[in-house]
């Protein structure tokens, strides 16, 4: 597998050439002859790439610092996140105004989540030719990582697309294989007369992880020892121990028009389905972990001798039938209803000293809601307001709004105000570990967000202001080497505020790419830990070479975040916990890469994380979790237009 990887990483660039040389000759026969019936090539805003909201960017093949920032396992920039030693595992969240609110509770599990692809994360498709796109990137130890896209119109009015995500590495530490695959297959029709449209995708997504639990001892992570250098000598907690998240989605989006022209009054019937279900499973054979010459039992005490096999399973459904009214001088009006409904359960009931843990939620919840667009000019406005009838009590209120002042000049404005249900794994978890069974019925969370953003000529920036009203954690009951994790309710308020600025200064081939955030939180107890400064800066050199055949850009880009008590993983329960012992951060991370762009082929090189060897060892993700040492790593995103 990995000599043919490396072939095509050889070859892809004048297979590349030779397509696009093709498609010339084809121009140029139509140019040399009248007659000739050889296919003109198709424009760039003939290939679009459709959100759910209907956003629409065009596919791009250039190559630019963005590019850089987007080459990794998530395909996006993820500025704010710290990913784990090994490729495919979890991420260490810096930026909390990343996170995302809905008022609908979800499995939880969260730091299994960011790979998981979410409804809002399915794209759609409109080509004028079949399009490919093949990503392929190089993994710490044992292993690969590609995304193969293939799109392609059979009419101008019916799409299809399937892609599948495959990740297997073994990583540099003991026990901490990761194997993942996210398949996703898309369709999109519309009529012929424009009066009926639909979008459908489904997906299936699984996520191996070894969970070592971190390392034992830090001081041979930390000492000059060179025999620790190789990172599978450390010790670390569990040896046989891994998680299993599995998930299935079918989902549609479809709406009709009753007129039968498209007058200037017009009304849309509308309805969206999601089912989805949810496996998650923690297994460890050898319950006690050896640190140095003590024994420990790192989760407590455990109602078997060995082989634990928690398994939890989730399974939920989401209508939502609407009515929307148009006008071309009003705006847009719809009014909706939305039915969710959800089962997370066990295979048992326990009947325990502290008191009963059942085995199942559940619940049927229905909403009404309505929601205004109005887009004139330079303005466009979008609010949302929904609140339930039933016995649950949720709702949520979204405002947004849009100025472009120009093609350079655009601010947005949001405030959300939301009641949110918790995540079930909040209210009930049953495990073969004594201490990990719970049974709770915490208040619903109250989120109040204000953003506002503003994309300029000169600068980019965004401030957020949240407040947060009953906030849900998870903590740490024991300070004695083990972890007791269970989850906990914040009764009073938590003020949450951030500023990102972003600014590239560029002269002649040189750039320099600068983001910085800034995050305050005010609250009586350490609960919303942050570092105060994340900072991300890129130098880099850009120019053509071989009479523009060839496009390359080379450069350094330095990452760094200030100390803080960073939360703590927990592998049981695949959740961050608050830890108030240990700090980490204010340790840079440089890499070096070097990009090139040859017709639609980008290949990427990148030494990552270079100063490793010589900063010192004092480089975490979490506490007992180190950051990645430096490695070269390269691949390639290769695009087929036929």
């Amino acid at each position: 597998m990995k000599q043919l990887f490396l072939f095509l990483l050889l070859v892809a660039p004048f297979f590349s050439i030779a397509q696009d040389g093709e498609l010339e000759r084809k121009q140029n026969g139509k140019k040399a002859s009248e007659n000739s019936s050889a296919p003109l090539k198709a424009k760039n805003n003939q290939y679009r790439i459709i959100t759910l909201d209907r956003d629409t960017t065009f596919v791009d093949t250039t190559l630019s610092i963005k590019k850089e920032y987007e080459y990794n396992y998530l395909r996006k920039d993820i500025f704010g996140l710290l990913p784990f030693a090994n490729e495919g595992q979890t991420y260490t969240t810096l930026d909390f105004g990343l996170n995302v609110f809905s008022a609908f509770p979800e499995i939880g599990f969260s730091s299994k989540q960011f790979n998981y692809l979410q409804v809002k994360d399915i794209k759609y498709y409109s080509v004028a030719t079949p399009l490919t796109e093949l990503y392929f990137k190089t993994v710490m130890e044992q292993g690969q990582s590609l995304d193969a896209f293939v799109t392609v119109n059979t009419s101008e009015r019916l799409n299809f697309s399937v892609a599948f995500k495959g990740l297997r590495s073994l990583g540099k530490y003991i026990n901490q294989l990761s194997s993942t695959g996210n398949f996703r297959f898309t369709t999109s029709y519309t009529t012929l007369n424009k009066r009926y449209y639909l979008n459908f995708h489904y997906t299936g997504q699984d996520f191996l992880n070894g969970e070592n639990g971190g390392i034992t001892t830090i001081e041979d992570f930390e000492g000059d020892e060179p025999a620790f250098k190789n990172r599978a000598r450390l010790e670390v907690y569990l040896n046989d121990a891994s998680t299993f998240l599995k998930g299935k989605r079918i989902f549609f989006d479809h709406n009709f028009r009753i007129n039968s022209s498209n007058t200037n009054n017009r009304i849309f019937l509308t309805h969206q389905f999601n089912y989805e279900n949810k496996f998650f499973e923690y297994n460890q054979k050898t319950l006690v972990s050896t640190v140095g010459e003590t024994t420990i039992n790192r989760f407590g005490d455990s109602y078997v001798s060995s082989n634990i096999n928690d398994q939890t399973h989730y399974n939920k459904m989401y209508n939502k039938i609407g009515a929307i009214y148009e006008n071309n001088l009003l705006g847009k009006f719809q009014f909706f209803t939305e039915d969710f409904r959800y089962n997370y359960y066990y295979n048992k009931i326990l009947i325990l000293d502290s008191g009963t843990v059942p085995g199942n939620l559940k619940d049927n919840i229905t909403t009404i809601g309505g929601q205004y667009q109005y887009k004139k000019n330079k303005w466009n406005g979008k609010f949302l307001y929904s609140n339930s009838i039933s016995n649950q009590s949720i709702s949520n209120f979204d405002a947004k709004f849009v100025y472009i002042l120009n093609d350079k000049n655009e601010f947005f404005f949001q405030y959300q105000n939301i009641n949110k249900i918790p995540n079930h794994i909040y209210n009930l978890y049953q495990s073969s570990f004594v201490n990990y069974n719970w049974s709770n019925n915490f208040k619903n969370e109250k989120i109040n967000n204000i953003e506002a953003n503003a994309k300029t000529q000169w600068f980019n920036a965004s401030l957020q202001v949240s407040v947060l009203n009953d906030y849900l954690y998870f903590s740490n009951d024991d300070a004695f080497g083990k972890q007791l994790v269970s989850p906990k309710q914040f009764d009073k308020a938590i003020n949450y505020l951030s500023l990102k600025v972003s600014r590239e200064f560029k002269y002649m081939n040189f750039a320099l790419d600068n983001t910085v955030l800034y995050q305050e939180v005010g609250q009586d107890n350490a609960i919303l830990n942050v570092p105060k400064i994340v900072t991300r800066n890129t130098l880099y050199y850009s120019n053509y070479f071989f009479k523009k055949a060839l496009f390359l850009q080379s450069g350094i880009t330095f990452n760094y975040f200030s100390k803080y008590y960073a939360n703590d993983y927990n592998p049981v329960i695949a959740e961050a916990f608050v830890q108030n012992q240990t700090k980490i951060g204010a340790f840079p991370m440089l890499d070096f890469f070097i990009n090139a762009r040859i017709r639609q082929t980008r290949i990427f090189l990148k030494a990552e994380h270079f100063n490793s060897g010589f900063t010192g060892n004092t480089f975490y993700n979490a506490p007992n979790y180190p950051y990645r040492d430096f490695m070269i790593r390269f691949g390639l995103v290769w695009n087929f237009f036929q």
